[in-house]
């Protein structure tokens, strides 16, 4: 993998590329015109001059990555090369690993909710209670 010196800049969109954000340059391409990336909290086109040390938003799928520049690279290489780009910041880990978990609990039927329970809902919890309480104490007979 070629990487490039310091006092360079490459496209936004070969560095993605480059980073594995996106698996073609044409999706990177895509993603920048489309208003899915951001260099320093500004919309970008896709032939913006990236440089080490700038903020890059990516929102990827619904996920939201905010990462930090590192070293610039135009060609593409390994995952682990790939990691070595780009430094993500802990609020996006956490904020990425929020998502994900929030999306899980969804498919699973789960879901956090907005407000305290009323007087109509707790009850209905604890007659659910109530219940499951009384057929565990029947199968143990």
């Amino acid at each position: 993998m070629h990487i490039m010196d310091e006092q360079t800049s490459v496209r936004i969109d070969r560095w993605l590329w480059a980073a594995r954000f996106y698996r073609t340059r044409s999706l990177a391409k895509s993603a920048v015109a489309g208003g899915k990336v951001h260099v320093d909290d500004q919309r970008v086109k896709p032939a913006k001059e990236l440089r080490t040390g700038q903020i890059v938003r990516i929102n990827k799928d619904g996920v939201l990555y905010t990462v930090v520049v590192q070293t610039l690279s135009e060609q593409r290489g390994s995952a682990t090369i790939a990691q070595t780009l780009y430094e993500e910041t802990a609020d996006s880990i956490e904020q990425r690993q929020a998502a994900i978990s929030e999306r899980r609990m969804s498919r699973a039927g789960l879901h956090i909710p907005t407000q305290r329970p009323d007087k109509r809902d707790r009850r209905a919890r604890n007659q659910l209670r109530d219940l499951d309480h009384h057929w565990s104490d029947e199968t143990q007979h």
